[in-house]
């Protein structure tokens, strides 16, 4: 039995309403959830200092770098935890960390 969780208007949630050890049991759901709404910091990237060595995607534990054509074409902010892991292993500079209050709702 697969169970569904109703998640909406999980944005305006207050503490008392999350599930008590809420749990994804299907597999490859982390696609079906924004996980990136609590971050505290987010990735910049400078696509003209990235040489698309894609050292950042291959240790991004949370698959948030978007790759097509073998090029970095972004950043999956829906799912990015703002962990720093993309900006510490790029040898070119390209990434940046910044406080998230630094930008309002709704920016990329």
């Amino acid at each position: 039995m697969t169970r569904k969780w109703d998640l909406t208007g999980i944005e305006s949630w207050e503490a008392a309403r999350y599930p008590v050890g809420i749990s994804c049991p299907d597999a490859g759901n982390a696609v079906d959830y924004i996980t990136g709404g609590w971050r505290s910091e987010r990735p910049v990237w400078d696509a003209e200092k990235c040489k698309n060595c894609l050292i950042c995607w291959i240790n991004c534990p949370d698959s948030s770098i978007v790759v097509e054509q073998q090029q970095m074409t972004g950043i999956d902010l829906d799912h990015c935890k703002g962990c720093g892991i993309c900006a510490q292993v790029c040898p070119f500079g390209a990434l940046d960390m910044h406080l998230e209050s630094e930008f309002t709702r709704g920016d990329a």
